[in-house]
């Protein structure tokens, strides 16, 4: 039906069928998969789906879907496919029923190509707010509409939109043309050759997986881009968050110094405190 009402024509094969439990193109590896998945579908029959060579990063989890489209989609990509979806945050960090586990190994494995943190109020159904996540098989040297992109092997970028998009009514925020172009703008600046890319505190960061690794295998944005905007002025955030306790607490001190000259004051000149 979203098709059709868009006057898009596809091959949708030759009957109703269920992508998980018979997928009527077992054998198609496309150049790019785009989809919006259910979020948190827990009831898409994951108890009769414990094996398959589509689970190469671990078995998803019965009551939960996510991470099951996601290795769906990687099935089906090409050797130097792109795929490009919608999930809930919660895919982001979950570590529940071995979520975790499989996110790790989706990362171990260099597929994360770049994470866009977007505001919530997006969707007519739901408030929540949302991330896209873009996978490639092979982040080395692929083609793009005959473009050559740069390596970026071991390299994830992450955007924080949040902050992007307008209200159009009371409870639906919508993004602009700008706004679509300024995450646009940023991902293609990171994937192609000349240096065009630069690290904008508060919105984007491009991180090694090793710093991927240090965070847990955790994949939010805001857990690079925030201490990207914390080094902004050249200091670390560790030592920074030390300087400013030590003189919050030399503050404090001086505090209960001054309140005790006050309280002596008083009391000479025949006031209780």
């Amino acid at each position: 039906m979203n098709l059709a009402i868009r006057g898009i024509e596809a091959n949708l094969g030759p009957k109703w069928a269920d992508s998980f439990h018979e997928d009527l193109h077992p054998g198609l590896k496309a150049d790019f998969v785009l989809a919006n998945p259910p979020f948190n579908d827990s009831d898409w029959g994951g108890e009769r789906l414990r094996s398959g060579e589509r689970w190469r990063y671990g078995v998803p989890p019965a009551g939960n879907a996510n991470f099951a489209w996601v290795q769906h989609f990687i099935d089906h990509l090409a050797p130097h496919g792109y795929a490009g979806f919608v999930l809930a945050n919660g895919s982001l960090s979950s570590q529940q029923s071995g979520e975790g586990e499989i996110r790790r190994a989706i990362i171990e494995a260099d597929l994360v190509d770049c994470i866009v943190s977007l505001p919530g109020q997006l969707f007519f159904t739901t408030q929540i707010p949302v991330s896209l996540w873009f996978l490639t098989r092979d982040k080395s040297n692929g083609l793009v509409r005959d473009m050559k992109l740069r390596n970026r092997s071991g390299e994830t970028l992450f955007i924080d939109a949040r902050k992007l998009g307008t209200m159009e009514t009371r409870i639906l925020r919508v993004l602009t043309d700008a706004d679509v172009a300024k995450i646009a703008d940023a991902y293609h600046a990171w994937r192609e050759p000349g240096g065009r890319y630069v690290d904008e505190p508060g919105f984007c960061k491009s991180a090694t997986t090793e710093g991927i690794v240090a965070q847990g295998y955790v994949l939010t944005p805001r857990r690079y881009i925030e201490t990207a905007a914390a080094e902004g002025d050249g200091e670390p955030f560790q030592k920074k968050m030390a300087r400013l306790t030590e003189t919050l607490r030399e503050q404090m001190a001086e505090g209960a110094r001054l309140d005790e000259r006050i309280r002596q004051a008083l009391a000479g000149v025949g006031y209780g405190w």
